[in-house]
């Protein structure tokens, strides 16, 4: 049976259309895809995103533990609320998931990772905590719904459904968080426009999403959030990386610090395996739709498409791409879409970013 988060009967009143998306039963779109996608882009939209997984780790000795847990350096956050995008990585350099670490006090991190990954992280975690850091308490925060609200008017929007905090929380720069009474509100996202991303109690989830409604923040599905994060050039755990991809293949370096004496889990096969494998944009320059696994052809050998789909703001089909290393922006190379090579243009992503086209 699917799980089900504290919204799934709000989902159904909408008349969702939902689905299966490891293994809870989430909404793909409540219409129209498209529409939702574009919403976001001008106005505000809304995700219910309660199957991901808050984790917090307490205790003494957390932030030695998270130098050695994650690529990225933790000693990076030093204001409270403020976050960090990182990934875990196996003793070989592949990636474990990719999360945020929030930092709230020296004896208090949040992480948030993929509903996917959310139990293999947790076993991960706890036995890397055996090794290094036994009393530390790891704690899976599944009392906690989660709802993103994305969109260039999303602040305002979000004000408007909670009256009274405005003052304490309008302040917030991107990629920091703060505690609004039992609410933990973040201003991240995964669609390349400003919004927040917000974890309340499971009860509460409920009213909190009709407010939202009631201040004119439409909701929106899964579909349109993954058409979004593509044309943003955001990663998605399982299809742009895995276990047997490294952060630098995945185009993920800028997530990684090898910088100075401090070890991570993962470091040494990243400093010794080659690198020969990048991650690209494309844009198609025939008729057709970029998707998935599609063979890419170079006059460095081939690769393959990881994540593709139609860009609604660019009205033309863009994909990420893993190829070999020697690929150049404006080189043009050739996708094999249904047994036919069509031309595609190597670009720079993100594509989109704050309702811009940037290719």
């Amino acid at each position: 049976m699917l799980k089900q988060t504290p919204l799934n009967a709000k989902h159904h009143e909408a008349n969702a259309k939902l689905v299966d998306f490891s293994g809870w039963e989430m909404p793909i779109h409540y219409g129209s895809q498209i529409e939702e996608h574009h919403i976001v882009r001008r106005d505000a939209g809304m995700f219910d995103v309660s199957h991901m997984l808050p984790v917090d780790i307490k205790g003494e000795g957390v932030r030695p533990f998270l130098r050695r847990l994650v690529a990225n350096n933790v000693d990076k956050l030093q204001t409270t609320g403020r976050a960090l995008y990182t990934c875990m990585l196996h003793e070989g350099g592949g990636v474990v998931d990719d999360l945020i670490v929030y930092f709230m006090s020296e004896s208090w991190f949040r992480l948030v990772v993929n509903a996917g990954c959310a139990d293999k992280d947790l076993a991960w975690m706890d036995e890397q905590r055996e090794k290094l850091a036994p009393n530390l308490v790891i704690t899976p925060r599944r009392d906690l719904a989660m709802i993103a609200i994305q969109g260039p008017n999303a602040a305002s929007k979000l004000w408007a459904a909670l009256p009274g905090t405005r003052d304490l929380a309008a302040a917030m720069k991107p990629f920091h968080a703060v505690v609004v009474g039992e609410m933990f509100v973040a201003r991240t996202g995964y669609t390349g426009e400003d919004g927040f991303e917000v974890m309340l109690p499971n009860k509460a989830a409920p009213f909190f999403w009709q407010a939202l409604l009631e201040a004119g923040v439409k909701p929106c599905g899964l579909g349109a959030r993954d058409t979004l994060r593509l044309e943003a050039g955001m990663n998605l755990y399982g299809q742009d990386m895995d276990e047997g991809v490294t952060p630098f293949d995945a185009g993920l370096a800028w997530t990684v610090d090898v910088s100075g004496e401090r070890d991570f889990i993962g470091k040494d096969a990243l400093l010794r395996l080659p690198r020969n494998r990048q991650l690209v944009g494309l844009k198609l320059l025939d008729r057709g739709v970029l998707r998935a696994h599609q063979a890419v052809f170079t006059p460095q050998g081939e690769g393959e498409i990881t994540s593709g789909s139609f860009s609604p703001t660019l009205n033309v089909s863009i994909a990420l791409a893993r190829v070999p290393v020697g690929i150049d922006v404006g080189d043009t190379i050739e996708v094999d879409i249904r047994g036919k090579r069509l031309k595609a243009a190597v670009v720079k992503y993100p594509f989109v970013r704050n309702g811009r086209a940037l290719v």
